[in-house]
């Protein structure tokens, strides 16, 4: 897979809470130097609840994930069913705070991931592309805490 999938995936995905960069395509492709991308399998946990470390957004660009919370009173524990395009782990650009749930991978799938250090990097040599990822983001969020 390559990172025009994961592009057309969020350009694509219709949902609320959609990650809407105003990237063209060669902000995109100067972006995706400062991805990771990295292979999924069935089970495998993206970001555990509790965790502080890993400071990183995650785009996904192949599989389903199921996002969920731990230790809530029974029934009440999914939270959400992440399609590519979706974009999860992001208030983890802006704090260093414990993650709220636990993703995982429902499905085989393909994920970039954008860490702080990059992010960091990003805003000082490209500001307008970073300043455009931290919007979409907070848009993003600003949907989610809503829920």
């Amino acid at each position: 897979m390559d990172f025009n999938q994961l592009v057309q995936a969020v350009q694509s995905l219709n949902a609320e809470d959609a990650f809407r960069p105003r990237l063209d395509a060669g902000q995109w492709q100067t972006l995706s130097q400062y991805l990771t991308r990295h292979d999924v399998r069935p089970g495998d946990l993206i970001i555990k609840q509790g965790d502080r470390g890993d400071r990183a957004m995650y785009l996904l660009a192949q599989g389903t994930y199921q996002v969920y919370a731990s230790g809530g009173a029974p029934g009440t524990s999914k939270v959400a069913i992440l399609r590519p395009g979706a974009v999860v782990g992001e208030p983890a650009l802006f704090a260093d705070v414990p993650r709220s749930a636990n993703v995982e991978a429902m499905t085989a799938g393909v994920l970039w991931a954008l860490r702080l250090p990059r992010f960091e990097e990003l805003g000082v040599r490209v500001p307008g592309i970073a300043l455009e990822v931290a919007r979409a983001a907070a848009a993003v969020m600003a949907v989610r805490q809503a829920r």
